[in-house]
């Protein structure tokens, strides 16, 4: 899919500006007194209900296309807001964090170079990385597009948790690198996440939007946290419903029974677990019924700032796996719910409950019709 042209690109500009810092105190939400100022999510449920809580506001932060915005107001408006009519809902903006524990043997796994080796590569397709940044200067990562900040002034990585998971994803190998999963797609870069590995769930709604309006394939979210956020649920369905694939990692809270957390476990989005390189799940990881896929995450090598590499693991790791296998398959002509339901269909079975695994351990191979190489 197309760019749009209001983007920045990295051939243009390399520090994208993304929004302005904020010029004024802003307190947490529970310690918050009445006349305090807080930062909160609205969403409404017509033009009314936007214009209202344009005029409560002391300040608007973020206006979204789909029915939300983001404003700062005395705590004691928030009630008023909340019991209105034309307002949905009404949630304090809080954080996600990079879901991260700490010789890329996932994408052999995974069988992505039987697929490349049969010209599958994921050129044309457009994967967005919605994380910490990347490395615009890495020489595995030149097929970087475009970048924005969301809250930030630069796009870039100051983190590393980014730049690893976009080289899981689609790192084109400069010849003595690594090779991602669809090392001919295009990586663009929303820094959504601080340097310090956390972000506001508006920063990342608004990531996930800008994914959407620019026409990207995939959105790929190695974040999460254990609540959700209406605001960031709708940005998600929005997306879905623009034709993004929107995948994201389903948390590094295992073992346990029941908890994917959010944004993965909204019904918009791929909940991926991790498996390790013995096709057992990673201890690590979160599991539940949300779970629609698993994918390598233990110990995996992949790009790092400042031209390096490092070994990390996490769903963070798992997640990018099936981003670049989404953007594959898109950029061979699948739709992206086309995308979901064939990466699930051809899963391999590994031996794991569907708690863990969803539908199996990913398998591009087979997703594309071609003879794999299981391990």
């Amino acid at each position: 899919m197309q760019c749009n042209k209001d983007s920045v690109s990295r051939r243009n500009v390399l520090k994208a500006t993304g929004g302005a810092a904020a010029a004024i105190s802003v307190t947490g939400f529970a310690n918050a007194k009445p006349d305090d100022l807080v930062e909160v999510n609205v969403g409404v449920k017509n033009a009314s209900g936007r214009t209202m809580a344009r005029d409560a506001a002391d300040e608007v932060v973020r206006e979204f296309d789909f029915d939300a915005l983001t404003i700062r107001v005395p705590k004691k408006t928030t009630t008023a807001l909340q019991k209105n009519s034309s307002v949905r809902y009404v949630e304090e903006n809080g954080q996600m964090h990079a879901l991260a524990d700490s010789v890329p043997w996932g994408v052999d796994r995974v069988d992505a170079e039987v697929a490349h080796s049969s010209g599958y590569t994921g050129a044309g397709a457009d994967i967005a990385i919605l994380d910490t940044g990347i490395d615009s200067d890495h020489p595995d990562l030149d097929n970087v597009g475009y970048g924005r900040g969301f809250g930030y002034s630069t796009w870039e990585d100051g983190n590393g948790h980014g730049t690893h998971c976009a080289g899981i994803a689609a790192a084109e190998n400069d010849g003595q690198g690594i090779k991602g999963v669809a090392p001919d797609a295009t990586l663009h870069a929303g820094k959504v996440l601080s340097d310090s590995g956390s972000g506001s769930f508006s920063d990342i709604a608004a990531g996930v939007e800008w994914t959407a309006d620019q026409g990207f394939d995939v959105a790929s979210m190695s974040l999460g946290a254990s609540s959700g956020s209406y605001t960031l649920q709708d940005a998600c369905n929005y997306a879905n419903n623009s034709g993004v694939f929107v995948v994201a990692a389903a948390g590094n809270s295992g073992p346990c029974s029941y908890c994917v957390g959010y944004p993965a476990a909204y019904s918009s989005v791929v909940a991926v677990s991790s498996t390790n390189s013995s096709d057992n799940l990673s201890s690590f990881s979160s599991t539940g019924p949300e779970v629609e896929l698993a994918a390598p995450g233990s110990s995996i090598y992949s790009t790092y700032p400042g031209g390096g590499y490092d070994t990390l693991s996490g769903t963070s790791m798992a997640c990018p796996h099936v981003a670049g296998a989404a953007g594959v398959l898109m950029a061979a002509g699948y739709s992206n719910s086309g995308a979901r339901s064939q990466l699930k269909n051809t899963a391999e079975n590994i031996g794991l409950s569907s708690n863990e695994s969803g539908s199996g351990l990913l398998d591009v191979a087979s997703a594309l019709g071609l003879n794999s190489t299981d391990n």
